[in-house]
C-alpha cells in the first residue's frame, strides 16, 4: 500500500499537530479535500491491542493492528483490494478478529457491505475466508463450494469467546434468513435459527439462540417476529406500536432493551419483557428519537442517550452510577464536545473513549478505569485546527404548514451574525438520513470562505420518527423541496441571509435538490450546484444500483412511486427550461448510484433550453470522488463559482 508512508502513519496514528497555515490565513483547501487516514478504533477484549481502519489516498484500505503501548508501529496490516473497505471488524478473541467487507462506491456514499466475513489472528496470520461468494478461497472450500450467498454480523457472546453470530442469506433461496453461530478460530458454525423471510437480521439471547427476527422484507415493509415455542410469530402493531427494533438482552437474560414508538412519533428507549408486557421507559423521545446510546463494561447496560436533534446532550438513567460519574467526569474535561465511549476491555478497565464536536472530526484516547490515567491515541484528522474551525447551531423553525423543522446554520468565524451571504446545503438520501451537529466537511469549507451554511431536516429525515421519516416518500420533488425553501425564507427572515446572495449547493439527492429549489422557487438562488446528483427520476428504474435488487426495486416504489407523468412532472431534466440561474454539474464517470448518465440527461436539457451551465466531470470517479486532487479541483470550482454569481464571503 504505497501511500502509507512511515510519516503519514506516525502522524495519523500520534495524533500530529501540525498546521499548513497560520490561524489568522485563508485554510488551504487541500485540508477539507484530505481523507482521515486513521478511524474506526476497537479495542480488544484483554485491552492489549487497538485494530483501526487505515485509509490511503489511492484508493486503498487495510485494518491495521497496534499494540497499546506501542503506537508508532503496527503489528499487523491486512491490505484490502483496491476500493474496498473493512466496514465493520470485531475482536471475537484476545487475539482473534472478524472482518466484515464492503465496497467504496464514493466518498459521499457510506460503504456498502459485500456479504463477505473474514477472520484474521492479530499479527495477521491464520487468516480464513468465513462467508461470502468467494468460496473457493475459504479453509472449508471442498465442503462449501455451493455455499454462497451473503453473510453479516450479528452480535458474539459476552465475554469474548471465539466465536459470534452471523446472519446469512444464500443465493439458491433468497426467501430465508439464516442465523449461525460461529467458531471464528475453526471456520465451522452451526445453525442456531432460520426463517422463511430473506434479509433479516436476528437479536440473540443471552442463551445463544435467536430470539427476535427483523427487519424489512422484499417489499419494503418492516417486519419483526418472535421465537415462541419453537416457532416465528410475526408481531403486530399492538405488540410493537409504530416503531420497534430489539436490542439486545438485561444482563438477567430476562427481559430486553429496545427502540420503541407507540405511534408514529420519535422513540424511546424501553425496556420490557420479551411478550412486550411489562413496558417501562429508561429514555424518553423528545424533539427527536432516543438515536445514540452509552453502554457499560460487561455486562452490557446502557446508562445514557442522547437524541436526534440539536446538540447531543447526555441524559443519565441513573446519574449516580459509576458510568454515569465518568462520562460526566470527561466531559467536563472537554467542553463543548461530545465523548461517546467505543468499547471497554472484557474486564472493565481498559476504555477506549472518543471526544469530537462540531469543530472537531474527533480524537480517541484510552482510560484505565482504576488509575484514571488516559492516552492520547490519535486524532482522526490532525491538520483541522478547531480554533479555526466554525460554530455549527442547530436551531428549530416552522414550515410554511407549520410543521417544526431542524435548520443547522454553520456560522462563519469573525463577522457578524447578520445578512450574510449564504449557501443551501440539502442533505442525501433522502429517506431516513440527516444532517447533525457534528463535524461536517464541505459546510467547513464553505463557512471558511465566508459563506453562512444552512442545512435542513426536511420531511423523510432520520431522527423525528416514522411518521415523520414516511411524510418524505413520493414527495422528493415537492413537500421535501417546500421544507428546504422554507428552511431560506427562515434564515432571510431572521437577518442571518443576505436575499441577495443565496446558492444552493448539494450532493446525490442533495444535488437533486440543487436543481429542484431553483424550479420550486424562482427568483429565491442565484446559483445551483448539483454534485453526483440524480435529475432523471425515472432513470433510476433502468439505471443505477437501486434498482439491481428486488427490495431496491420495492424501496423505488415506495418513495417516488410508479407514474411516469408523475416522475417526470418531479425530474429536474424535464423542467430545465424553469431553472432561473447559472448550474454548474459536478460527477463521476462511474458513479454506481446516480449514474453518469443522470447528469449527461440533465446537461442536454440545459443545452436544450439554451441555460447557462459549467461542468466537472472525472473518469474513474464514483458516487462523489475520492481522488484528493479531484477533490481539490471540485472545491476551488465551487468557491470560484460561488464568487462569480454571490460573491466573496470575506
Amino acid at each position: 500500500m504505497r501511500k502509507y508512508s512511515r510519516l503519514a502513519l506516525l502522524a495519523a496514528a500520534l495524533g500530529c499537530a501540525c498546521t499548513t497555515a497560520a490561524a489568522s490565513d485563508l485554510i488551504p483547501v487541500e485540508s477539507f479535500a484530505r481523507h482521515p487516514a486513521v478511524s474506526m478504533p476497537r479495542l480488544s477484549p484483554d485491552g492489549q491491542f487497538l485494530a483501526v481502519r487505515m485509509d490511503g489516498d489511492d484508493g486503498m484500505h487495510a485494518l491495521v493492528v497496534f499494540k497499546v503501548t506501542d503506537m508508532s508501529a503496527p503489528v499487523s496490516m491486512l491490505r484490502m483490494p483496491r476500493y474496498e473497505v473493512p466496514v465493520d471488524f470485531v475482536w471475537v478473541s484476545n487475539k482473534r478478529l472478524i472482518v466484515e467487507k464492503g465496497k467504496v462506491f464514493g466518498s459521499i456514499d457510506k460503504p456498502m457491505l459485500t456479504g463477505e466475513i473474514i477472520a484474521s489472528d492479530y499479527d495477521g496470520k491464520h487468516q480464513d475466508y468465513i462467508y461470502g461468494y468467494h468460496t473457493e478461497q475459504s479453509s472449508r472450500a471442498a465442503t462449501r463450494s455451493l455455499d454462497r450467498g451473503f453473510g453479516f454480523y450479528d452480535g458474539m457472546p459476552e465475554p469474548a469467546n471465539g466465536h459470534f453470530y452471523m446472519s446469512a442469506e444464500s443465493w439458491s433461496n433468497d426467501h430465508q434468513s439464516l442465523l449461525y453461530d460461529v467458531d471464528a478460530d475453526h471456520g465451522t458454525r452451526h445453525l442456531i435459527g432460520d426463517i422463511g423471510v430473506g434479509g433479516l437480521a436476528f437479536m440473540v439471547g443471552n442463551d445463544g439462540q435467536g430470539h427476535y427476527a427483523y427487519g424489512r422484507n422484499d417489499n419494503f415493509d418492516y417486519v419483526v417476529y418472535h421465537r415462541q415455542n419453537g416457532q416465528w410469530v410475526s408481531l403486530g402493531p399492538d405488540q410493537i406500536g409504530a416503531s420497534f427494533e430489539p436490542l439486545r438482552n438485561t444482563p438477567d437474560g430476562q427481559r430486553i432493551y429496545a427502540s420503541y414508538a407507540a405511534d408514529g412519533g420519535p422513540t424511546s428507549l424501553v425496556e420490557e419483557a420479551e411478550d412486550g408486557s411489562n413496558r417501562k421507559v429508561l429514555a424518553a423521545a423528545g424533539p427527536g428519537s432516543v438515536t445514540g446510546i452509552e453502554w457499560t463494561s460487561l455486562p452490557l447496560q446502557p446508562f445514557a442517550t442522547t437524541l436526534g436533534t440539536g446538540i447531543p446532550t447526555p441524559t443519565y438513567l441513573d446519574p449516580n452510577a459509576p458510568m454515569s460519574k465518568l462520562h460526566r467526569a470527561l466531559s467536563l474535561k472537554f467542553p463543548g464536545s461530545y465523548v461517546h465511549f467505543v468499547n471497554f476491555s472484557d474486564d472493565g478497565s481498559e476504555l477506549l473513549f472518543g471526544v469530537s464536536s462540531d469543530r472537531s472530526p474527533g480524537t480517541y484516547f484510552l482510560i484505565n478505569t482504576h488509575t484514571y490515567k488516559v492516552v492520547k491515541l490519535f486524532d482522526v484528522a490532525p491538520w483541522i485546527q478547531p480554533s479555526q474551525m466554525a460554530e455549527r447551531r442547530p436551531m428549530m423553525f416552522k414550515a410554511s404548514d407549520g410543521t417544526e423543522l431542524e435548520a443547522i446554520l454553520t456560522l462563519p468565524k469573525g463577522v457578524p451574525e447578520a445578512n450574510l451571504p449564504m449557501v443551501l446545503l440539502p442533505h442525501g438520501g433522502p429517506i431516513d438520513v440527516r444532517d447533525d451537529w457534528f463535524y461536517d466537511s464541505d459546510a467547513q469549507f464553505l463557512a471558511s470562505r465566508g459563506y453562512l451554511v444552512l442545512q435542513v431536516n426536511y420531511r423523510g429525515s432520520a431522527g423525528r420518527g416514522e411518521a415523520f421519516k414516511e411524510a418524505g416518500y413520493l414527495n422528493w420533488g415537492t413537500r421535501i423541496q417546500q421544507d428546504l425553501i422554507d428552511g431560506v425564507k427562515w434564515a432571510i427572515s431572521q437577518q442571518y441571509a443576505d436575499p441577495r446572495r443565496i446558492c444552493v449547493y448539494g450532493g446525490s439527492f442533495g444535488g437533486y435538490s440543487a436543481m429542484m429549489t431553483t424550479i420550486r422557487a424562482p427568483g429565491l438562488f442565484k446559483c445551483a450546484i448539483g454534485y453526483a446528483g440524480v435529475y432523471d427520476l425515472a432513470m433510476m428504474y433502468r439505471k443505477g444500483d437501486v434498482r439491481e435488487s428486488k427490495s431496491g426495486r420495492s424501496y423505488l416504489h415506495t418513495v417516488i412511486g410508479r407514474d411516469d407523468a408523475s416522475l417526470d412532472a418531479n425530474s429536474p431534466d424535464k423542467l430545465a427550461e424553469k431553472i432561473d440561474v447559472p448550474v454548474l454539474l459536478i460527477h463521476g464517470e462511474d458513479d454506481q448510484r446516480a449514474p453518469f448518465a443522470q447528469a449527461k440527461a440533465m446537461r442536454a436539457a440545459l443545452d436544450a433550453a439554451h441555460k447557462p451551465y459549467e461542468w466537472l466531470a472525472k473518469p474513474e470517479e464514483g458516487h462523489g470522488f475520492y481522488d484528493e486532487k479531484n477533490n481539490i479541483e471540485r472545491l476551488q470550482r465551487i468557491q470560484a463559482f460561488l464568487e462569480k454569481y454571490i460573491g466573496k464571503g470575506f
